[in-house]
């Protein structure tokens, strides 16, 4: 466990970068109390598929328009998002390592209704942190601070869509046709490498 406390948006699907980040820290906090961005990871996660990056999204509602709380973002079910999410990574991994020794701990939440975003998401991630052997129990926020003392702000940076460091490169089922792409979705790391990637996001 590290000696950093973070605070970090939630996630769908988080991406490498997000879930090193968590790897590492003392205490993490996710931020329910924002006004809620668009285009971030918060909704929509990326992944490897046959023809490269894919972006894949949830649609959601917002009561209170522009000024509504991530806590309060719903989420759509008039288009059948699950199902182009579930059919979307079953191609992109079907054919990776450990897909099918992991892929039964993430099919249920392509077919579970949430009301809130960010339930779904808590889920997703206390699923992750299990499997990767992460000892921590995030803490959400009780309100808003812009600049919460004693915490590393990753609200912004982790979630934005650009934010693509470079890590060591891995296997990916699609990497000959179109080169090793960094900060993927963490399913990404946890179906092409299975048991080692935990040792990777420690590196």
């Amino acid at each position: 466990m590290g000696s950093e406390s973070i605070i970090v948006s939630t996630s769908y699907f988080p991406p490498v970068g997000y879930i090193r980040e968590l790897h590492s820290a003392k205490d993490v906090f996710i931020e329910m109390y924002e006004t809620y961005p668009k285009q971030t990871c918060r909704n929509h996660f990326c992944i490897y598929g046959p023809n490269g990056k894919q972006t894949l999204s949830i649609p959601v509602s917002k009561p209170n328009g522009n000024h509504t709380l991530t806590r309060d973002i719903r989420i759509r079910y008039d288009l059948p998002w699950q199902q182009n999410h579930r059919r979307s990574v079953e191609a992109a991994y079907n054919n990776s390592p450990f897909f099918f020794h992991y892929r039964d701990i993430f099919s249920p939440f392509f077919s579970a209704r949430y009301d809130f975003l960010t339930d779904l998401n808590s889920d997703i991630l206390k699923a992750i942190l299990g499997l990767l052997q992460i000892c921590m129990e995030p803490q959400m926020t009780k309100s808003y601070v812009k600049s919460p003392a004693g915490l590393t702000d990753h609200r912004s940076d982790l979630a934005s869509k650009h934010n693509e460091p470079g890590f060591p490169p891995y296997s990916q089922t699609f990497s000959e046709r179109h080169g090793f792409i960094s900060n993927l979705s963490i399913l990404d790391l946890i179906f092409n490498l299975g048991p080692e990637a935990e040792a990777y996001l420690g590196a």
